[in-house]
């Protein structure tokens, strides 16, 4: 069961550990697959693990069901260059509560319908939906800036 669930999530670097539901909610608990990760700052690789927080990051609905994902946010020492840093998932950004495609998701609902109804639908602030299409919309610019000059 987890490994199709794993799939159909398509998270890279992380496996579901155990899934608990309560009401309309799927809690998917997460762990990350790599012991060895590359330093942030150098680029060497690092096994050094100094701590460990799990946070609680809301991800795309399945069949009615809101998911949230508590996510392992891993913190490592990097010998070569004596600094602390955490581990990147590409699914996330640092100190998001949303994953990547949860906020292009709901990005393209406010373009197609407006901010207070997808609030009222996906159980979430008017401030937090505006705030996530306030912050895609940026993305997006950086992303046109980026193709125009030739960086993407």
């Amino acid at each position: 069961m987890l490994f199709f669930l794993e799939n159909l999530l398509n998270l890279p670097k992380v496996s579901i550990r155990n899934v608990i539901q309560e009401g309309k909610q799927a809690f998917l608990i997460l762990s990350c697959q790599e012991e060895e990760v590359k330093c942030n700052y150098c680029g060497s690789l690092t096994d050094e693990l100094h701590q460990t927080n799990n946070v609680l990051v809301r991800d795309l609905s399945i069949s009615g069901q809101m998911v949230y994902l508590k996510v392992p946010r891993r913190k490592f020492y990097c010998k070569n260059c004596q600094r602390f840093f955490t581990e990147n998932l590409e699914f996330m950004e640092a100190r998001r509560k949303y994953t990547v495609r949860y906020e292009e998701y709901i990005y393209g609902r406010v373009n197609v319908s407006s901010v207070e109804q997808v609030s009222r639908e996906e159980s979430l602030s008017w401030d937090q939906v505006n705030g996530i299409y306030q912050r895609q919309c940026e993305v997006k610019k950086g992303l046109a800036r980026g193709k125009i000059r030739g960086d993407g």
